[in-house]
């Protein structure tokens, strides 16, 4: 369980924290409960996701199990510094993608003494390090990478299983297009094929 940082000083500084896995893991529930959990202690939270994730509202950031906070939809990494201003905590979903510019823009954030929260999809579904995701986890003082439930064996989970036709590196899906797989059910599958 990650818990907020609590050190005490007179210094202003930031930090980012990432929240990583496979589809239905959690991440977005996790992260709607860190920021929540900001907006009680009365800090100003602003939430951003990719104008792509077109799913949804798009002034919502909704997990599947229907929690939800208000968010802006934005086109380029870029428009989250600009809106950002006036904030303690800025809330990213889905930052797989985000453009590479994602990276310096959480760097410069929390340079800047915000607290950066991300989201995103750590694997596309070849199993490939998905985007951005690599060089935030990089510059990121904290990672919680979370699992679903393998949608065939019932053990941990870490792949994003695509069980479309849709072969784009980006296709946008819930159940009807995804399941998560362990790394042995995942594994299996790539033999066949």
């Amino acid at each position: 369980m990650f818990l907020e940082n609590t050190l005490k000083t007179n210094e202003q500084f930031g930090w980012i924290e990432i929240i990583c896995g496979s589809m239905f893991s959690g991440k977005t529930e996790e992260l709607i409960r860190r920021l929540n959990r900001a907006k009680y202690a009365k800090k100003k939270v602003k939430v951003f996701k990719p104008i792509v994730d077109s799913r949804f509202k798009t002034n919502l950031v909704l997990s599947h199990d229907k929690n939800e906070i208000k968010s802006k939809s934005v086109s380029k990494s870029s428009d989250i510094k600009i809106k950002a201003v006036g904030s303690d905590v800025i809330g990213i979903d889905e930052a797989q993608f985000f453009d590479n510019g994602i990276i310096k823009v959480c760097n410069d954030l929390a340079n800047e003494g915000i607290r950066v929260i991300v989201a995103g999809l750590d694997m596309d579904y070849k199993g490939n390090p998905f985007g951005p995701m690599p060089n935030l986890m990089a510059t990121a003082e904290y990672i919680t990478k979370v699992h679903a439930i393998c949608a065939k064996s019932g053990n941990l989970a870490n792949h994003s299983h695509r069980i479309s036709k849709n072969k784009s590196l980006i296709h946008l899906g819930e159940k009807e297009s995804y399941i998560p797989l362990s790394r042995a059910e995942f594994q299996k599958i790539k033999k066949i094929k």
